[in-house]
């Protein structure tokens, strides 16, 4: 039998790393044709990152038909003008043209690129071979975002940031979503002028110059804005497949906590009563926002797991690391008051926490990975953003959807000029309370989006027709030709 190779070039973070994997196991699980290899390239920033480019190589390395081959580590440019995630991206095109040239055995049936790296479209169009775009957040995201950037080329370059953005009262009718978006979810990227073109830039690749685009998604969560996207020929797409959750379901090895006592601990404990308060891997705050916190939790009496991590030093890019002593940054007494309730850790075990029967609640800053995970559990989540687009994520949740319940959906890290606002433990603890209701509607709807989920990925399910579907539009195109 031939088979044919697919080369997937993703992001260099972890989230985006992560899925990718998934969804490439899934696809060479599915189809014994298929061959994929993932090329990891290695940010000087993200070091987490390239160590997990390195053991899935390793661990990957007696796999006919799925390998992860790292690319060098590239220096950080110097003096450019340009955006340096643009600039780093744009100097590993001849090395990922080399690899693809001198590495690959099996006819290319084309490159799949993640959102962030569609600027490797150039790479392909130079083998001859086509480009799909595996696109990591909601279908809802992809809309908007075609929405920005059809703005920009209606003002033909003229005005990369839009200055109704930053006034508070504004409000974004996209055509796709039913509620407007309010200026304060609008991602920070697209207050920046070099971040924004470049954004709008790389979006206007996905109409003009990909032969498909992959999205984590399913359509018992975004029926409406997927049919819109499907069926409006104005956006101009090429074929969209739904193919989420792609989910990780599958990782134990948590390093930096102590993953069985906190098990153990919620085994002890009711069914759905324990709130879980996670802000991924780059989620962290100073001392006066943590002291609200502990406030708020323990105003509301409800137990609880809170994943707390010290922040990296000022104008320092790197993940928060564990704390040595919590001690040293909760308020006085907050362990032993609270030691029959709750539990304060480090990094966490995420996925099994949300998969434990006492997990009742998700306190979560929207990345979409997480929010797709808590969806799978079946459990609701209230939202506090914290960077990129996930205070879009959170508005979908709680306003589009109806979802998740708000603590806040303006809380903002990333690209704004002032310190982000201290939220309150009266705003916690209201969450909180609110999150946890037995019968809520939110958790009704969110047990029934749980089911479509997993309904979604059985032999059957939409998300699993649809990729039925790309696989055999990526073999058909594919410049062999037909199997």
């Amino acid at each position: 039998m031939n088979k044919f190779e697919l080369v997937f070039i993703p992001m260099p973070g972890m989230g985006h790393l992560v899925s990718t994997v998934e969804m490439a196991t899934l696809l060479v699980t599915r189809d014994p044709r298929l061959s994929i290899t993932m090329l990891g390239m290695k940010l000087p920033f993200d070091s987490k990152a390239s160590e997990y480019i390195q053991s899935l190589s390793e661990s990957l390395s007696n796999n006919p038909s799925l390998r992860l081959i790292g690319l060098p580590e590239l220096p950080v440019p110097k003096d450019s003008k340009d955006l340096l995630l643009k600039v780093l991206l744009d100097s590993y095109k001849p090395h990922v043209k080399e690899a693809v040239s001198s590495l690959l055995t099996n006819p290319l049936a084309g490159f799949v690129l993640d959102m962030f790296t569609t600027t490797m479209v150039d790479v392909a169009k130079e083998l001859g071979i086509p480009s799909y775009v595996y696109y990591t957040s909601s279908a809802a995201y992809l809309a908007f975002s075609l929405h920005l950037e059809e703005i920009y080329r209606q003002k033909n370059s003229n005005e990369a940031v839009n200055p109704q953005f930053k006034d508070p009262d504004f409000d974004l009718r996209v055509s796709s979503l039913i509620h407007p978006i309010p200026s304060k979810v609008i991602p920070g990227i697209f207050f920046m002028e070099k971040g924004a073109v470049w954004v709008y830039e790389e979006t206007k690749r996905l109409r003009t110059e990909m032969k498909g685009i992959l999205i984590n998604t399913f359509e018992e969560l975004e029926s409406h804005v997927i049919c819109s996207l499907s069926s409006d020929s104005s956006f101009n797409l090429p074929p969209l497949y739904s193919i989420g959750p792609i989910l990780h379901l599958n990782n134990n090895k948590i390093e930096g906590t102590d993953r069985a006592g906190v098990l153990k601990w919620m085994d002890e404990q009711p069914t759905s009563s324990v709130v879980f308060l996670c802000f991924g891997s780059r989620g962290s705050f100073e001392k006066g926002q943590v002291e609200e916190i502990a406030d708020g939790l323990e105003r509301s009496g409800v137990r609880f797991v809170w994943t707390l991590r010290k922040p990296p030093p000022k104008e320092v890019f790197q993940d928060p690391t564990d704390y040595t002593d919590f001690k040293d940054i909760l308020p006085e007494g907050f362990l032993d008051r609270t030691a029959e309730v709750g539990r304060v850790i480090g990094w966490a075990p995420q996925v099994e926490i949300l998969g434990h029967p006492a997990t009742g609640g998700f306190v979560s800053h929207c990345g979409w990975n997480s929010t797709l995970e808590s969806l799978w559990h079946g459990v609701p989540m209230a939202t506090w953003p914290m960077y990129a687009e996930q205070q879009f994520n959170a508005y979908e949740m709680v306003v589009e959807l109806g979802l998740a319940v708000e603590i806040t959906v303006e809380y903002r890290k990333e690209g704004a000029s002032d310190e982000p606002r201290v939220v309150s433990g009266e705003e916690i603890e209201k969450g909180i309370r609110k999150l946890m209701e037995e019968d809520s509607e939110v958790r009704k709807k969110v047990k029934g989006v749980s089911e479509g989920s997993r309904r979604s990925v059985m032999e059957g399910g939409s998300s699993h027709i649809s990729m039925g579907k790309f696989i055999e539009d990526v073999l058909a195109s594919s410049p062999e030709g037909r199997c």
